[in-house]
């Protein structure tokens, strides 16, 4: 049986039906549509989303704050009013009490996320990158990486956003003690390109297989998220080198114009999709969606294995 949510929450009538039935859902982040995308790239991308995760069987919960209210699926319409509002905040987890006091809306991010998702009882979460340790800021740690440590769901992501620090964002995954899969592949991706030369802790081939592991390791007890790691399509991955010129171009650029904070990573991911002359931004709304595909694919066969629910 699934827990009463708290007071802020609001499920939307196509996830109340979907709970209702048991049917699979995936929970879908809205910072890349506040935050993450230009208009109207960052609309068309959203329903995509969720049009892939619709046409594999599943049921699309975009995640997102409206007038201080903590919203489990948007209609198109909430969608549209989530785009187009001005000053909206990227919210993690510390904004969630700034934001449900002051009435405020915004888009979550993988942490809140991943928080979120949980608590409305979802396990699976389909994101582009997770954040992770930024280059030359070793302190500098996004909360992503904390929240994945203490969220039972399985977050399908093309590894971490390639501007950062990845050898260090994959030491803190580990000492975290989050599980990094591949799937089909042996090879924590670049999110832009399909390999960073980093490991993953173990290769699946099937959507069955990440299911089995995440409700054993669950089921034990044990209290993190799952990373199921994708490679972006081989039509639309960058080659390493091109990609990695365009991301010291675009930091020497930030650190030139003192950009620092939470404003960092939008001026990098604009800077460098400039750079690319639009590739970047192409290879990033492929992986998305192809992202939200697996992530149907894996909420489908979490069904069979839950066991107990227990967890």
């Amino acid at each position: 049986m699934l827990k009463p949510l708290p007071k802020a929450f609001v499920l939307s009538e196509n996830l109340i039906q979907a709970r209702q039935a048991g049917m699979p859902v995936v929970a879908l982040e809205s910072a890349v549509v506040t935050h993450g995308l230009p208009a109207p790239k960052n609309v068309d991308l959203a329903r995509d989303m969720e049009a892939q995760v619709l046409a594999h069987g599943a049921t699309p919960a975009t995640i997102a704050l409206l007038d201080g209210k903590i919203h489990v699926g948007l209609t198109d319409s909430q969608l549209l009013a989530l785009a187009d509002r001005e000053n909206t905040r990227k919210i993690s987890l510390r904004d969630f009490g700034i934001a449900l006091a002051g009435g405020l809306s915004g888009g979550t991010t993988v942490a809140a996320t991943a928080y979120v998702a949980e608590q409305a009882g979802i396990r699976v979460f389909a994101t582009g990158g997770i954040g992770g340790v930024h280059r030359g800021a070793p302190f500098d740690v996004s909360t992503d990486l904390y929240q994945l440590s203490r969220s039972r769901v399985v977050v399908v992501c093309a590894g971490a956003k390639a501007i950062l620090d990845l050898p260090a964002t994959r030491e803190v995954l580990e000492t975290q003690g989050v599980p990094v899969i591949g799937y089909q592949t042996d090879d924590f991706p670049g999110f832009f390109t399909r390999t960073s030369g980093l490991p993953v802790d173990f290769r699946v081939e099937t959507p069955e297989e990440v299911a089995r592991i995440a409700v054993e390791s669950w089921e034990a007890g044990l209290g993190s998220a799952v990373l199921l790691v994708v490679p972006p399509p081989e039509s639309s991955a960058m080659p390493a080198e091109k990609m990695e010129a365009a991301i010291s171009t675009a930091l020497a650029e930030a650190d030139g114009a003192g950009i620092h904070g939470a404003a960092t990573t939008p001026f990098l991911l604009r800077r460098v999709s400039e750079l690319t002359g639009g590739e970047s931004l192409r290879a990033n709304l492929d992986l998305l969606k192809n992202n939200a595909r697996v992530a149907a694919l894996v909420a489908k066969a979490m069904r069979p294995v839950t066991g107990t629910g227990t967890y």
